[in-house]
């Protein structure tokens, strides 16, 4: 698993380094060895909160957990991402993996310029979007802890 450690606000030690790669390396058995698990970091007012997403083959987990240290921020929130994968490996288990085609939504400009003093585009986001059923796209969803997920029926 590759890993992509972020500090935001933050200077991080390289024991913090390692010891969030030594940690995350209980999930190489599960991940195939193209994931990505990107660890963000960040200060806000004497607490630590730690964000770990971790994506692999088409499947996204994210958890995040705040405390006044950051090596306990860490080990919540890799106890809550094992909790989440242990809740949902049946789930898993059961679908169908297969490889991925990533498409991008490409902005199109608008023709109209009669609107443009009224809307200000403030930030664009591509994402990448995957052929999948509805229950898969549910299943995402559940796993991220969003209210909504885009994707491509199939």
């Amino acid at each position: 698993m590759n890993v992509t450690i972020t500090g935001r606000k933050v200077n991080l030690r390289d024991n913090f380094k390692e010891l969030a790669v030594k940690k995350l390396s209980r999930f190489d058995r599960i991940f195939s060895e193209n994931a990505l698990a990107k660890v963000v970091v960040t200060l806000e007012k004497n607490r630590q909160t730690v964000e770990i997403t971790i994506t692999s083959e088409g499947m996204i987990y994210r958890a995040e957990a705040t405390d006044y240290e950051m090596n306990d921020a860490l080990d919540k929130v890799v106890s809550a991402l094992g909790k989440q994968i242990r809740r949902n490996k049946a789930k898993l288990n059961k679908k169908v993996h297969s490889s991925v085609l990533e498409e991008y939504i490409e902005e199109n400009p608008s023709d109209n310029d009669n609107d443009a003093g009224e809307f200000k585009i403030v930030r664009t986001k591509h994402f990448p979007v995957k052929p999948m059923s509805t229950s898969e796209a549910v299943l995402q969803m559940e796993l991220l802890n969003h209210q909504f997920f885009m994707f491509r029926n199939q």
